[in-house]
């Protein structure tokens, strides 16, 4: 989880960041979860690295104000995903399971990006957390 979640975003920031400096713009979007904003039993290490997902997201919004850069955190919920078949640990698995009986389509996290990338470039939509509604 620390090398995709966390390493993955930081790997992916560093590589896009010295090209959008120099042509003065860009926007950068990150995966956080609605994890990273509430920890629940058996996900403190997935948590730890959403919320860190989004101190580095907020961070990087605030350093990169200058070169107009824009930075978005999306934080989904149960999102309908395969992600339910690869927890190994069956209480886990159990939690996840249920979560993803009403998962939202992955197609509202992916329009969910096209709003934040489509807004005017003196805008920065921050951070968009996408729930269920069938869940609080």
């Amino acid at each position: 989880m620390i090398d995709i979640n966390l390493k993955g975003v930081l790997y992916g920031i560093a590589a896009a960041l010295p090209i959008m400096q120099r042509q003065q713009g860009g926007h950068i979007i990150n995966i956080a979860s609605t994890a990273g904003l509430r920890v629940r039993p058996t996900m403190a290490v997935y948590s730890a690295t959403k919320f860190a997902v989004r101190a580095i997201s907020e961070g990087l919004r605030q350093e990169a104000t200058p070169y107009n850069i824009r930075s978005t955190i999306i934080s989904p919920g149960p999102t309908a995903t395969d992600l339910p078949g690869s927890v190994t640990d069956e209480a886990a698995a159990a939690a996840t399971r249920e979560q993803h009986e009403m998962a939202i389509p992955a197609l509202s996290v992916a329009q969910a990006i096209a709003f934040a990338i489509s807004q005017p470039a003196e805008v920065d939509v921050n951070e968009i957390v996408l729930r269920p509604t069938a869940i609080s």
